[in-house]
């Protein structure tokens, strides 16, 4: 996955490789058909597939084997471009649009495809949420404690590695974070109450 266009971007000199975009450029046709076949038997490609046709994008194929859907028009999965199987979907209208702002994003997202095939289909996505959780009790960013995001390349997907920091922060942010969001949900069922029972606000509203 990649972070949106208004994410951070990484400075001038900082985009490095990680193993599996490497491997993008030096895997032959054999490991290409490889990973095709396997996120075929795997159901990751049709599920890729599915998602991005009930999210409108146009669906082409792209060079290696990799699908490419451009226009997704809901806001989840989140990202600049996320990736199910061999298929690459963004919301901007195109991946050259996409590249224009994040340098490099092709080769981050075609990287995920390679975790896919070993990590057996769609298996990837509850590990990764999971890996998401753990990098942002550690960093408070969703990618740079990330396993996945780390192997396919922060720098080509866009993310400026955050400092780690102690888990127990971590933990106190998170406690911190739901008793914010606690307050908030307690503050609307509070507001929706006095409507439902024909009264006013504390504030007097009508």
């Amino acid at each position: 996955m990649t972070p949106g266009s208004g994410g951070h971007q990484p400075p001038a000199g900082a985009r490095g490789r990680g193993p599996l975009p490497t491997l993008n450029a030096g895997a032959g046709p054999g490991l290409l058909l490889v990973r095709t076949i396997g996120n075929w038997l795997n159901l990751s490609t049709p599920a890729g597939l599915a998602v991005a046709a009930l999210g409108g994008a146009r669906i082409r194929r792209g060079g290696r084997g990799v699908w490419l859907a451009e226009g997704y028009r809901y806001r989840f999965p989140t990202g600049g471009a996320f990736t199910i199987g061999t298929v690459i979907t963004t919301a901007r209208p195109s991946f050259a649009d996409l590249d224009r702002r994040i340098p490099g994003v092709l080769e981050h997202e075609e990287a995920h495809t390679w975790q896919y095939t070993y990590a057996c289909g769609l298996f990837y996505l509850p590990v990764y949420a999971a890996l998401m959780g753990w990098s942002w009790l550690r960093t408070g960013d969703r990618a740079s404690a990330n396993f996945f995001e780390r192997q396919a390349g922060l720098a080509a997907g866009g993310y400026v590695e955050a400092p780690r920091r102690d888990v127990r922060d971590g933990m106190r942010a998170a406690c911190a974070l739901m008793r914010a969001r606690s307050g908030t949900l307690s503050r609307v069922a509070g507001r929706r109450c006095a409507c439902a029972d024909g009264t006013r606000g504390a504030d007097g509203g009508a």
